[in-house]
This record gives structure tokens, C-alpha cells and sequence, in this order.
């Protein structure tokens, strides 16, 4: 049996999410806790944190914490993951889910956000996970699970760069998950399509992509729940809604078709 599978029971188990002060990201921290785990939610927003902390101990009945963290810089990272497994104890599950996008052409795309968003999206994820993981493979045990982009896969007008940015994620991922295996670690990749969150506040400038794409819209509390019912199994990347792995497939296999696809009937931004 993998030592990760014994992440079935989250009771009393310590996660750390990211990104938690919103969107995706809040409603994984009250999954976990749903399951009984010490969630540890972390993002820039501390006043929203501090909610999202108390619902958890709610749900749960044990004890959450709010840890201000700015993934773009690594030694909050460094000093977050110490501090979690000085004051809490050992760190089972890793959730990283910060990151921001920007539906913008190409040509028009500043560059100190493009960085910026890989510095965040890409780089935050890496210095993240190595912290962590580090300290999970000591004890030869633990789960990582990286919220990517269905963008990662199928791409999109006006999502060069975050789509950029969520296909290194997926490299990343899969490589890492190999590598990871034999120290009993876990890594799954999630590739959400768009999700009704606060995250196109900012990514869409058009204030109507939600509203154009409505057939594959996910609802975040639905797929949080799925997001952590995989943690604990063998399973290496969660795609939704489902239909977008077929979507994948065909564009795989017939790609002058699966481009006219992604530049008209998918381009709604």
C-alpha cells in the first residue's frame, strides 16, 4: 500500500491551502475541513482569511489557523512551512491553488504581469511544494495536489499567458509526480475549466465570459468536494467538467479541427 493512501481519513491530518481567501481555494479549506483535518489557510487577504479560518473550525470542530503568505515571494513560503511544522506538527496535504489571470491578446499583454503571473502561477507553486515536500518525504508520506487549467491543455484567443503559465504547471506536475512516488508522496493535478469565482473579476475585462460559456461553468463547492475525494488515491490528474478530457482528446488527434474549436465556438472571452 502507498503511505499516501492512509489520506483517505483527513481526520486531524494538517493541510495547507493556498489561495484560500476566495474561490476555489475557500471552499477546499471547508471540504477538508468537512473531513475532520487542521486546515491552514493561507493568502495575502487576512481579514478575509480570518472567516474563512473560523468557518473551518466550524465545520470541523478542531483547530484552523490563517497564515498571511505572498506566494511571489519565497521566504514567506520558507518561513510559513517552518512555522507550520514547528507550531502544528507534520504538514499531510498541500493545496496549491493561489494564482490570477488575464484574458488579454497577446500582443497587447504587458510584460511585468506576464512575469508577475509566472513569478505567482509557476514559481510560487515550485518554491511551495519543494518546501513541503522536502518535509513530507522525510517521513516518506504525504499529498500534493496542483490546481492547474484546463487552458493548460486546450488554449484559447486571448489566454496566451496564463495559459503559458498553466501548461508549466502540468509539466511541472507530472514530471514531479514521478519523482515523488517512491517516497510515498502523492501529486495530482487538477485542470478545472471556468469556475464561478471572483477570479474573472480580474481575468475578465468584458464582465460576460461567465455568462458565454455557462454550458461548462463549474460550481466551486461541487468541484472542491471532487478535488478532495481524490486525495488519498492513485489518481493523477482530475479534469472537469469530464466532458473537457474528450474535448483534450480531439484536439489531440485532430488539431486543425480542435483549433477551429478553441478559436471560435471556445472563444468567448
Amino acid at each position: 500500500m502507498q503511505n499516501y493512501k492512509y489520506l483517505k481519513d483527513l481526520r486531524n491530518r494538517i493541510a495547507i491551502v493556498t489561495g484560500a481567501s476566495s474561490g476555489l481555494g475557500e471552499q477546499i479549506a471547508y471540504q477538508l475541513a468537512k473531513r475532520g483535518a487542521i486546515v491552514v489557510v493561507c493568502a495575502r487577504r487576512m481579514d478575509r482569511l480570518e472567516v474563512v479560518s473560523q468557518r473551518c473550525r466550524e465545520l470541523s470542530g478542531r483547530l484552523s489557523t490563517a497564515m498571511e503568505l505572498d506566494v511571489a515571494r519565497p521566504e514567506q513560503i520558507e518561513q510559513v512551512i517552518e512555522q507550520v511544522e514547528n507550531e502544528l506538527g507534520p504538514i499531510d496535504v498541500l493545496i496549491n491553488d493561489a494564482g490570477f489571470g488575464l484574458m488579454e491578446n497577446a500582443l497587447d499583454f504587458k510584460m511585468d504581469i506576464a512575469e508577475k503571473m509566472f513569478r505567482v502561477n509557476v514559481l510560487g507553486l515550485m518554491y511551495m511544494t519543494k518546501y513541503a515536500a522536502l518535509k513530507m518525504s522525510v517521513r516518506k508520506r504525504g499529498a500534493i495536489v496542483n490546481i492547474a487549467s484546463v487552458a493548460g491543455k486546450i488554449a484559447t484567443p486571448k489566454s496566451a499567458v496564463y495559459s503559458a503559465t498553466k501548461a508549466a504547471v502540468l509539466g511541472y506536475s507530472n514530471a514531479l509526480r514521478l519523482e515523488l512516488k517512491p517516497l510515498g508522496i502523492s501529486v495530482l493535478t487538477v485542470n478545472p475549466g471556468p469556475i464561478k469565482t471572483d477570479f474573472f473579476n480580474i481575468a475578465d475585462k468584458s464582465g460576460h465570459y461567465l455568462e458565454n460559456v455557462g454550458l461548462f461553468v463549474l460550481d466551486p463547492e461541487e468541484t472542491a468536494e471532487k478535488v478532495v475525494k481524490a486525495i488519498g488515491t492513485s489518481r493523477r490528474e482530475l479534469n472537469l467538467p469530464y466532458v473537457f478530457q474528450a474535448m483534450y482528446h480531439f484536439y489531440q488527434f485532430c488539431p486543425w479541427v480542435g483549433d477551429y474549436l478553441a478559436g471560435n465556438l471556445f472563444n468567448k472571452k
